[in-house]
């Protein structure tokens, strides 16, 4: 569910469908997303409703609109959210180099609450932007000093998008990936460590030592916000492959 400027709502029967078709295809949980900075509270009754259509088809549900003002995080409660993602993105260290428009303490205050409301946190970051290995240790280090870690763990790999600061990052070498993927579930035994936005520029063997490192859980479906994502007849291929069921 990405809703940009200009452009209007999907509808519900548009919503539900993709929603039923994750389910036919094994999904156990359904993401909406919205490039916003926060939500207003006018538009948390659609969203409302969206989260409610999709728990019908009893399927989990998650979220991710930005910063969260007081109330609003019930709100979605009431409507039977059971995920809020929200990202670090990076470790404090190296937030500033990356990201001007809000410090990262305003993440922290709506990760508090996301808690308060008795939702499920779903929290990670990306890799890949040009930070050294410390930073992403610190960045893991600050997800598992959570108080409890998050749920849910995303590990984003940049997806360098053209005309953006970061678009000639870079790549990382996919054994740091690798790396970065086993310390998550080291430092977070009980977490969904979950392979993220990347994987369309992986190869079936980068993403099979992913799972040999740790993770346990992946996104599908046709992009995340900006990035494009494999699609899931090959996802389906590669878990054959490899000789996993997807649950």
């Amino acid at each position: 569910m990405a809703k940009r400027r200009g452009k209007p709502w999907p509808s519900w029967l548009t919503l539900w469908a993709a929603a039923q078709a994750a389910k036919d295809k094994g999904a156990s949980r359904f993401c909406m997303g919205a490039a916003w900075r926060g939500p207003k509270d006018k538009d948390l009754d659609r969203v409302a409703e969206m989260v409610s259509a999709v728990k019908g088809l009893g399927m989990e549900t998650c979220v991710t609109l930005g910063m969260l003002k007081d109330g609003q995080a019930e709100r979605l409660k009431q409507a039977g959210l059971d995920y809020y993602n929200h990202n670090l993105d990076t470790a404090p260290e190296f937030y500033d180099n990356v990201i001007t428009t809000h410090a990262q303490s305003e993440r922290f205050d709506t990760l508090d609450k996301v808690r308060e409301a008795g939702l499920k946190v779903c929290c990670g970051g990306i890799v890949g932007m040009g930070e050294t290995r410390h930073a992403r240790a610190a960045l893991l280090s600050e997800l598992a000093s959570m108080s409890p870690p998050p749920d849910s763990v995303p590990i984003n790999e940049l997806v360098p998008m053209p005309g953006t600061p970061l678009e000639n990052a870079p790549p990382l070498d996919p054994f740091e990936f690798v790396r970065t993927i086993a310390a998550a579930r080291i430092a977070m035994p009980r977490s969904m460590v979950r392979l993220s936005a990347g994987r369309q520029q992986m190869s079936d063997e980068l993403q099979a030592l992913c799972f040999l490192a740790g993770a346990n859980s992946i996104f599908y479906g046709d992009k995340l916000l900006t990035a494009g994502n494999p699609e899931a007849d090959r996802d389906e291929a590669l878990f054959r492959r490899l000789g996993l069921d997807s649950v």
